[in-house]
This record gives structure tokens, sequence and C-alpha cells, in this order.
């Protein structure tokens, strides 16, 4: 009863409802009941408040390790800005002079993305006055790279061409002989007029499913017995690389597929002397390829079964990253072996020349029996926007796809005088829309197309020709 008084004394003193409870006599007693469930203790809820105070104990132990964290890796960021405020100023200077490295402003760009996605991590976890001061000192850099980039690149680029011009100039001067227009009276009056349509036409004597190689008619022979021959070189490895030679004495046997003679040029399909890609010429006494799985060209020597070779300039390990690629990539057709009036050509892409054709005069010293590269002209062509190419009287022609049955000759570049035309439109009939390989004879000014399972071959046409 004591009890009951307390709880009730408790209850009127404090906030809680006070309950007011009617009794009867019983036995000289006053007899009540009273509901005491207004008075237990709120077990659940005092359990969950509980938990959301330990949980809320977490969560701020997490953040301040965060913000201790952040505060440890600021003076990092401030050093990282700093350097590379400190190297942008001498770009700065080149700025104002017209002149800056494109290269460079790029790999700083690339270290303000890197820069900029650490700052804005951090800012998700502790957003202070550090952290805005670092994402507005960064802002601010990445406008200034880029006003340098924007006013100078015109400047730049036309600075880059003048050199490019300049240099082929030079190379033109050493390498082209100056009554070399003279000797063919064809080459004289300028550039290719008209392709006839096809003056052969045959399916392969591999058969339709060897879609990849080269061949054509030998030049430059001075044994009477070989000035006919006829000659193929098929890709039977994977459509990518090939170790036979085949030879036909005639056009008779050639057309008939008959009498011919098979020369084995690496012991295998994957050796260090193996013909890669669709790019071979039979020139002399030789035939002239890519060598397998490098930056080199070889000569193989039909009479002394030796190998020579010599490695393409600027090149290097990038020797499968710039194939014919117009409509459909041709693997492995990054370096592409030509001749013409005035001899060999290699005609690739480098990293240095962003892709762009490149091409290269070769040539074999008989005395000192080595293969060189003479001289170097950069083009402004994308070589990946290409079908195909050629070499005819100094001048690179370049082709691409027009549709299934017709590929067009599309551009020029003259190395006598380092001067391009991409207005030519010259189609050249095909049966199959793939081309593997096109080379040019000077002798008979034909073009030979290795047009998927099919060897097709053209007249050529100059201005006036005779």
């Amino acid at each position: 009863m004591l009890l009951l008084l307390l709880l009730l004394l408790a209850s009127t003193q404090g906030n809680s409802q006070v309950q007011r409870v009617s009794g009867q006599m019983k036995n000289g007693s006053c007899a009540c009941e009273v509901n005491t469930n207004m008075w237990l203790f709120p077990a659940k809820k005092y359990e969950a408040a509980l938990q959301q105070v330990e949980s809320c104990e977490d969560s701020l132990q997490k953040l301040q390790e965060q913000v201790h964290l952040s505060n440890q890796r600021l003076p990092e960021l401030y050093a990282v800005l700093d350097n590379i405020t400190g190297r942008l100023e001498p770009y700065q200077y080149l700025n104002y002079k017209g002149i800056y490295s494109a290269l460079s402003l790029r790999r700083l760009g690339e270290e303000l993305d890197k820069l900029e996605g650490d700052i804005n991590a951090m800012s998700l976890q502790v957003n202070n006055v550090d952290s805005t001061k670092l994402s507005k000192e960064v802002h601010k850099l990445r406008e200034d790279v880029g006003t340098m980039h924007m006013a100078n690149s015109i400047n730049m680029k036309s600075v880059k061409e003048r050199l490019r011009y300049l240099k082929n100039s030079v190379e033109s001067c050493l390498s082209i002989p100056k009554d070399f227009r003279g000797q063919q009276r064809y080459c004289l009056k300028g550039l290719m007029t008209n392709v006839s349509a096809p003056v052969i036409t045959k399916v392969s004597p591999y058969g339709k499913n060897i879609i990849s190689g080269s061949w054509g008619h030998q030049v430059l022979t001075n044994n009477e017995d070989q000035q006919n021959i006829f000659w193929i070189q098929p890709m039977l490895h994977g459509h990518t690389s090939g170790n036979i030679l085949r030879t036909y004495q005639s056009y008779e046997d050639f057309m008939a597929s008959t009498n011919h003679k098979d020369v084995t040029i690496a012991p295998s399909n994957v050796h260090v002397n193996t013909v890669e890609g669709p790019s071979a010429v039979m020139y002399g006494e030789a035939l002239y390829y890519h060598c397998y799985n490098s930056p080199d060209v070889c000569r193989y020597d039909l009479k002394s079964k030796t190998v020579t070779r010599v490695e393409l300039p600027g090149i290097g390990k990038d020797h499968r990253k710039f194939p014919y690629c117009y409509f459909d990539c041709r693997p492995h057709s990054d370096v592409d072996v030509e001749e013409d009036e005035s001899g060999l050509w290699v005609i690739y892409a480098t990293v240095g020349s962003h892709g762009n054709l490149v091409v290269s005069k070769l040539s074999w010293d008989e005395e000192a029996e080595t293969l060189n590269i003479t001289q170097t002209w950069e083009t402004r062509l994308f070589k990946k926007a290409v079908t195909n190419a050629f070499m005819s009287c100094g001048v690179l022609y370049a082709t691409r796809f027009y549709d299934d049955f017709y590929e067009e000759i599309f551009y020029a570049f003259d190395t006598a005088t380092g001067k391009e035309d991409n207005t030519l439109a010259l189609r050249m009939e095909k049966i199959s829309k793939g081309v593997a390989s096109l080379s040019y004879n000077p002798i008979n000014r034909q073009l030979y197309m290795f047009n998927d399972g099919y060897l097709l071959a053209y007249q050529a046409h100059f201005f006036n020709s005779i």
C-alpha cells in the first residue's frame, strides 16, 4: 500500500498524467484497482535509441578518420599543384612567343585530370575551405592550359607543316635525279590520268580461298630468259604470312597455271625470313618484302638464296600498328614494298608521323651487298584511311573503297616536288570488294591487284603518254 502511494505521489509531482481510482469498502477497508501499465519502463524504445547512439558514434569515428586522412593528403596535393604550376611557367613563356610542345601540354592535361579526380574524391569525404580552394586553383590552371592550346594550335600546326614541307624538299633534292623526268617522257607529263578496265583477269592458282598475297611481272632483269616471268607470292598462313614464291616462265604458262616453279624463301610460315603481309615485289634477281614480325625489309636473292635486311626508320615496335584499313583492316599490311621507274620504295606509317603515310627510298648496293634506306618523305594522309597504295614515276598514289565493284585512286604525293593532290577520282574495276595488294610495273605501265582470290591487271595512262 505504501509503495502504491509513493508511485501515485511521484506521478502527481512529475509531468505524468494523474489517474483517479474509485474504491469500495470491503471488511472495513477501502479496496481499489489500479492500472500500472502506464508506469512500465519503455524497454524497446530505450534499446532502439541506444542502437542509434552507437551507430552515430561509429559514423562519427569513420568521418573523423576520413578527415584525418584528407588532412594528411593536403600537403601532397599542394606539392603536386605547385609542381604542375612550376612546370607550366616555361610553357607560358613559350606561349607568349607562339611556340609550345603540344605533347607536353597533353601530359600536363593528363596530370590535371588525375589531380581533379583526387580533389573531387576528397571533397566527397570532407568539404572545407582547403578543398574548395584547391578545386578553384585547379580549375583556373585548366583554363590556362586550354587557352594556350586553343590560341596557338593553328600556329603550331602551321610551323610543323612548314617543317615537314622543308624536310621533304631536302629529301627530294638529295634523291631524285634532275634528268629523271626526262628519262621517262610520260612521267614528265605529270600525274596518272586514267586506268583501263582489267586487261588480265584470272583466279589465283591457289584458289579463291587464299584472299591475300602479291603478284606481278618481273622488273629489271638482264637475263633474257627471265624477262617474261610472272610471279605470285601467296599468304598461305592465316592470310598474313607465306614462305613460297611461285614463278611462271611465260604469260601463257601463267594464264594456264602450268609449268610453275616454287621457291622456298624460309623454312616455315613463321620464320624470321618469312614474308609478312601482301607487300612483295620481284625486282631484278631478288624478292623484296616485309620481314616476318619485325620492322625490317628483306631482300631474298634468287641466285645465292641469301637474305639481307634493313630496318625502317622510326617504325620500331609499331610495325603492326598501322595497316591499310579504309573499308576492312587488312592484317599485317603495315609495310608495303613498291617499285617504279626510279627503283624501289617502302610505304608505311609511324607513331612519329601520327599514323600518316611515310614513303622511303630503298636501294641495293651491289658492291657492298647491303640494303639501305636513303631518303624519307612524310605525307598528311592517314594510313588507316587508305585501302592500298603504290608508286609510279616517283609519285605515291593511294586508293580507297568506292563500292563492292570499284576501287578509286583519290590521292597523289609527288616526291620530286613535295606537293600533294587529293582531288583524283580514277576508278578501277574489281571483282571482289577486298584489295590485298596493288603494285605498278614501270616496264609495261600496268597495275597488278590481288583482289581477294582474283588476279587483276590494268593499264595506266598518263597525259599524252607514248
